[in-house]
């Protein structure tokens, strides 16, 4: 599989992106998530494919862009959904489903299909979940960064408060991410974006 450039991804971001501020937005939280992926690979894994993971961060969220309207705004009540929208755009891209599973398996600690039925989530029915080691570092590396209004960093704590109310067991799914990856330092990516803490 050939894996794309930065140049290339970039510009696939340029060319969805409907607004310039969509595309900082959005380009810049990839660009985060991948700083933070890289960060917890530092030590180097050799079970784990870097390059793989540059890339999927850099596309996890492409998505996004489908959710906005005609006057820039985006459709929150629909976010859920932007995995799978991302996972459509980069298919019809011709790009291979490795790649394209980046965009589907990366929300919350995954989710699930009785997820789906049991919260009456607007996805098909199917399981959203990390497969593979590079799939759950990019899941893992999202959770650190937010792109609220305006965009925030987070603590392994504050995003564990937030997701306890999806249930204990998708925080004990955190907290297992937590031991095998570590928690990744936030202050040089703090001040490089100027981005606060949440």
């Amino acid at each position: 599989m050939i894996i794309p450039t930065d140049e290339e991804i970039r510009a696939l971001h340029e060319r969805h992106a409907p607004t310039e501020a969509a595309f900082e937005l959005v380009y810049t939280h990839c660009e985060i998530v991948c700083g933070i992926a890289e960060q917890l690979l530092a030590d180097g894994d050799p079970g784990v494919d870097a390059g793989l993971v540059r890339a999927g961060a850099l596309l996890h969220d492409i998505g996004v862009y489908r959710l906005y309207d005609d006057a820039g705004r985006i459709d929150h009540a629909d976010y859920i959904r932007h995995g799978v929208l991302g996972h459509e755009l980069l298919r019809d891209e011709g790009f291979p489903e490795v790649l394209c599973r980046f965009c589907s398996c990366h929300t919350g600690v995954g989710i699930t299909r009785d997820d789906v039925r049991n919260q009456g989530l607007p996805l098909p029915a199917a399981d959203y979940v990390a497969e593979s080691r590079e799939e759950e570092l990019v899941m893992y590396a999202d959770k650190f960064h937010t792109k609220s209004d305006p965009p925030a960093f987070l603590s392994a704590a504050s995003y564990a408060a937030r997701l306890r109310r999806f249930g204990e067991d998708k925080v004990a799914r955190f907290e297992a991410m937590s031991e095998r990856y570590g928690t990744p330092d936030l202050a040089p990516l703090t001040a490089a974006y100027g981005h606060t803490a949440a």
